[in-house]
């Protein structure tokens, strides 16, 4: 389901942060939150899925262009033993191939628009992130967006980090960072959903256009006994808490601080067991 897309992005993204060079919080968090975005835009070939109705006919209208290409796609490159199904829903959105494509899209608009473009799509991201997930990832990519503009425009903070620069310029120089990485997001997103997909019943064809055993749109899954039905009790009870625990613990810091705070306990506890004895 899309709360639970939303949230394997969102832990996708703080896990990848720091292998494309993202350490702070100011930095990581954005980059989650355009991560757990992104990872529902697989879902626009349903016309029941979140993101197909985010901006009413507006998405309606291009969730109906996506399912049609789809379709499309899906009759003119289908192997001998692939089923005889429409083709529209978890097909050509469903592929590495399109996340590679629109991340390349993306990184490549960034590059070209400048600033406006990259906050644009990051800002699109966190709308899709926030209508499954809540307010909460809006108050916290803004927190953290804040937090790297108040520090860009404090002059001895824009002295230290690029020194001989005006605020304004360190400022640009954040928003063109941003954009370093805007691509990676869209990509991550996409592929987190596939391989949530694949953990379904249904399973999902994101190796297309490999044929395998005779099928171009290879629907990649679990075993058979490992596999839950989407929206089902294993979802809902084991799977979204998980991510929940994991998006905490993935954070910069958290495991730092549950350290102190287990340090702390130890400590009060030590000190109470020895004064009782």
């Amino acid at each position: 389901m899309g709360r639970s897309h939303a949230l394997s992005g969102w832990c996708a993204g703080l896990a990848v942060a720091p292998l494309v060079g993202l350490t702070s919080v100011a930095e990581v968090v954005p980059f989650a939150a355009a991560t757990a975005g992104y990872a529902l835009l697989p879902d626009l070939d349903h016309p029941g899925a979140k993101a197909s109705r985010l901006l009413g006919p507006i998405t309606r209208i291009v969730s109906g262009a996506v399912r049609t290409f789809s379709g499309i796609l899906y009759n003119v490159t289908k192997g001998p033993r692939d089923e005889e199904g429409t083709g529209k829903h978890r097909h050509a959105t469903h592929t590495v191939a399109a996340a590679l494509l629109l991340g390349f899209l993306a990184a490549g608009a960034g590059e070209r628009g400048g600033k406006w473009a990259v906050l644009a799509i990051a800002v699109t991201g966190l709308v899709l992130a926030a209508d499954v997930l809540g307010d909460w990832i809006v108050l916290a990519a803004l927190g953290a967006a804040g937090w790297s503009v108040a520090n860009a425009v404090l002059p001895d903070a824009a002295a230290e980090a690029l020194p001989g620069t005006t605020a304004a310029e360190a400022l640009q120089a954040g928003l063109a960072g941003i954009g370093s990485w805007i691509g990676v997001a869209v990509a991550l997103g996409m592929f987190v959903h596939c391989l949530g997909d694949s953990l379904t019943r249904s399973g999902c064809p994101w190796l297309w256009p490999l044929p395998i055993r005779g099928e171009t749109w290879y629907e990649i899954r679990l075993p058979r006994h490992l596999r839950f039905r989407t929206g089902g009790w294993v979802e809902n009870l084991l799977i979204a808490p998980a991510l929940v625990i994991g998006g905490v613990l993935l954070l910069p810091g958290a495991w730092a601080a549950l350290s102190n705070v287990a340090a702390a306990i130890w400590s009060t506890t030590s000190i109470w067991i020895a004064g009782g004895a």
